[in-house]
């Protein structure tokens, strides 16, 4: 059951992610630019698009608030 649970949260951040980058490419925003969007370094950013790291809850919960943002605007 742990394991499952465990496989939908890197599922799901791994989604979150890629719609992060999505969103990024789209609004032609460098790496640096949606660090400051979302009030991290480059460097946090850089190492989550490089599976290096993944963000936190607090993180993820303001990624997904500005994914939502930008799905209304459309």
């Amino acid at each position: 059951m742990t394991f499952v649970i465990f496989c939908y949260i890197i599922i799901t951040m791994e989604d979150i992610l890629k719609e992060l980058e999505k969103f990024r490419l789209e609004n032609k925003l460098s790496q640096k630019n949606l660090a400051k969007k979302l009030g991290v370094t480059f460097a946090t950013v850089n190492r989550w698009f490089n599976g290096k790291n993944k963000p936190n809850k607090i993180l993820t919960y303001h990624i997904k608030k500005l994914l939502d943002k930008s799905d209304n605007t459309s």
